[in-house]
């Protein structure tokens, strides 16, 4: 029996993936895994388990083996980079009416340092809660369409 995939819990591996991490998901189960690439490594060089490690390293070892046996069985989500929360940032910024704000925003996107200016600048201009809703929908909106193209079962 195939366990349908929790949306909730993909967009929350979305949001917080990092630097030397990767995000699967088991397709018949729906669970959502991160694993550090050195773990992945290790994993497909068949490196045995150190019984000096912590029990979450020992953890977080057995999932990347488990992955790289069967690998079949997953399917790796998206990657910061390929979401591009900036794209979602600027889009934000062109769907502002009020044309003075959506020009201030536009501006405080360029260059070194866009992130934290926005960030400042959507709570200055009290639309923090718009930018959070609507990045909220992009975020669904990104893993539901993961799952339809990766033919995983989802729940809203």
């Amino acid at each position: 029996m195939t366990n349908k995939a929790k949306i909730k819990d993909i967009i929350e591996e979305l949001e917080m993936q990092i630097d030397g991490y990767r995000s699967f998901i088991k397709i018949r189960t729906g669970e959502v895994f991160s694993v550090a690439e050195e773990d992945l490594f290790d994993a497909e060089d068949e490196k045995p388990i150190d019984d000096d490690l912590q029990d979450w390293q020992i953890e977080n070892l057995e999932i990347a083996n488990e992955i790289m046996e069967n690998f079949e069985d997953y399917k790796e989500l998206p990657s910061k980079y390929e979401i591009d929360e900036y794209i979602m940032i600027k889009d934000f910024c062109l769907t502002v009416k009020d044309e003075k704000i959506q020009n201030i925003l536009l501006i405080t996107i360029e260059g070194k340092g866009a992130f934290r200016r926005f960030k400042d600048a959507v709570i200055e201009l009290n639309i923090e809660m718009d930018w959070y809703s609507y990045r909220d929908s992009r975020y669904k909106d990104l893993a539901i369409a993961w799952c339809q193209n990766n033919d995983i079962e989802y729940i809203d």
